[in-house]
């Protein structure tokens, strides 16, 4: 019997991508939530990194153990072909790498760091109060972020062009996380908007749309389809 079990942290990014992923990709799974800033034995054996998520694989051939959203994307990809999320186009194909890259480097180190940190770790491991400078540039960033992606999808049906792919799923894990707390102006980016709620109707976002946060509670809108 084939089991896969999930360690992550609901409100990680990069947990998000993988369950997005594997959702739409219709693999099954299990989930271990995991606190990933306290000291887990069985956690931290599977991945010395301590970052989450991992998908540790047994009883298909030999054990597998893939530690960060990198690795069980691409897994999924290969396990399961169809529906794809990689265009055979080598343009959009490296299109959505670069997205991928752009959301995992330079977004999180702009955007998720300092506003993730001052919003909910900060919370999270008791670390005091937030501080409205590193929020301000958090921001600020954000904004420039956001943008950018309002520009792509003046001219694309979905971020990499004209399939929904693996950079889709890599902004909506960062995105995701920051619409909980409310920090997206969604009314001034149309196109954006759009493309969020074609996202958000597809069948591997509602588990996301159920994560709730202990004491706080989601904006709004957050697990509203049409809003």
């Amino acid at each position: 019997m084939t089991t896969r079990l999930l360690h992550h942290f609901a409100f990680d990014p990069n947990s998000r991508q993988a369950r997005l992923t594997l959702g739409e990709k219709k693999i099954a799974f299990t989930e271990r939530p995991v606190r990933y800033w306290e000291h887990d034995l069985e956690f931290h054996a599977l991945s010395p990194s301590g970052m989450t998520p991992v998908l540790k694989i047994d009883g298909e051939g030999p054990s597998l153990t893939l530690c960060e959203a990198p690795a069980i994307l691409d897994w999924a990809e290969t396990f399961t072909p169809e529906p794809p999320l990689l265009s055979r186009d080598p343009a959009e194909r490296a299109e959505a790498f670069r997205l991928r890259q752009w959301f995992d480097r330079k977004f999180e180190v702009e955007v998720d760091s300092p506003i993730l940190f001052e919003r909910m770790e900060k919370r999270l491991q008791n670390l005091g109060p937030p501080e409205a400078r590193p929020l301000r540039e958090g921001r600020e960033a954000l904004r420039w972020h956001l943008d950018m992606l309002e520009r792509l999808l003046a001219e694309r049906d979905w971020l990499a062009g004209r399939a929904l792919s693996l950079a889709d799923f890599a902004a909506a894990g960062h995105l995701s996380v920051l619409d909980y707390f409310g920090e997206i102006d969604w009314g001034r980016l149309p196109g954006l908007k759009t493309w969020w709620m074609k996202l958000k109707s597809r069948p591997c976002f509602r588990p996301l749309l159920e994560d709730r946060l202990p004491g706080l509670a989601p904006a709004p809108h957050y697990a509203q389809l049409d809003f």
